[in-house]
């Protein structure tokens, strides 16, 4: 149930909800996950079946990206669950929400059918893993609609790089179309997300942005329930696929800091003020460390080149 303090504002909103709806409908287009598997490459899995990772040539740090996306994609019941809560069943928004969850719908579908053929990730692992993380069902709360906007964005936005860039180290054509069709099924959800977020900056912009300093400071992908978590997230920013170089040059920077133009919003209160200050502040030392691990990779990757001569 949407909190009391949050019916008036989704209700001054709900034409940017219908228009940005609209849009959606109009810009997206309907896909099938059962053409984009290749199911002739499948074979049954015999009851003594045990799983070995030279079954497939994907690489740990790939395996580790597969699993917490298919994972965090499996807690979609959850995502409902919180979406509706901030933003209501009826009208422009409930109708976004079911949207949007029947269109996540697909992307654990397609990603699991694809990994269960290859068989690049153990079965069983991954089936108690879903088991785990669905049992406990941990994902993030904002606590209002604005925190809810902002939370939504930055994480569609992170869900897409992600995907993405597993996609694009996956050696097999298919597995790249796969993470491609579903990563740009998240692009369309963080542009409604980003742009509701920015007609509520410009209809409250203290709220927003005290919401944006609780957000950015404290985001967190929704996999942190996913077991050894940390481990594998650990294995996917040391690789590249997500990591601090791209939260905060493909995030923070494209989209906090140009696109809501935190630096010049107006019409601030007191608290609002402070709170830009605060974040302003934590963006920059995201950038230095971001740009500190730049340094370290090409210098790495230097070096190797030179031992490789």
């Amino acid at each position: 149930m949407v909190i009391d303090a949050d019916v008036a504002f989704l209700a001054q909103l709900e034409h940017v909800a219908e228009e940005l709806l609209e849009k959606h409908l109009a810009t997206t287009k309907e896909w099938h996950p059962h053409t984009l598997v290749p199911w002739s490459r499948g074979r049954d899995f015999e009851p003594d079946y045990e799983w070995s990772p030279e079954e497939s040539d994907v690489s740990p740090e790939v395996r580790s990206a597969l699993f917490v996306n298919l994972l965090t994609e499996d807690n979609l019941p959850y995502y409902f669950r919180d979406i509706e809560r901030m933003f209501g069943a009826d009208g422009a928004w409930g109708e976004w929400v079911r949207r949007w969850t029947a269109e996540e719908g697909r992307h654990a579908t397609v990603i699991r059918d694809y990994l269960t053929i290859t068989r690049a990730i153990d079965p069983v692992a991954l089936e108690r893993g879903r088991m785990a993380q669905m049992s406990g069902g941990e994902v993030p709360e904002p606590p209002t609609a604005c925190d809810g906007f902002v939370y939504v964005t930055l994480q569609e936005l992170a869900t897409r790089i992600s995907h993405r860039n597993t996609g694009a180290r996956i050696e097999d054509r298919v597995g790249y179309d796969i993470m491609r069709r579903v990563a740009q099924d998240e692009n369309h959800h963080f542009l409604f997300y980003r742009d509701a977020a920015t007609a509520a900056l410009a209809m409250d912009p203290s709220q927003v942005v005290k919401a944006m300093e609780r957000q950015v400071t404290g985001f967190a992908m929704p996999g942190t329930g996913i077991p050894d978590f940390n481990q594998h997230a650990k294995a996917i920013a040391n690789a590249g696929i997500y990591d601090t170089i791209n939260h905060y040059e493909q995030i923070l920077e494209p989209i906090v800091l140009r696109h809501w133009d935190l630096e010049h919003v107006e019409g601030l209160d007191a608290e609002a003020e402070q709170a830009r200050d605060r974040l302003i502040t934590y963006i920059g030392k995201v950038k230095r460390v971001a740009d500190r691990l730049r340094t370290r990779r090409e210098a790495a990757a230097s070096d190797e080149q030179l031992a490789s001569v």
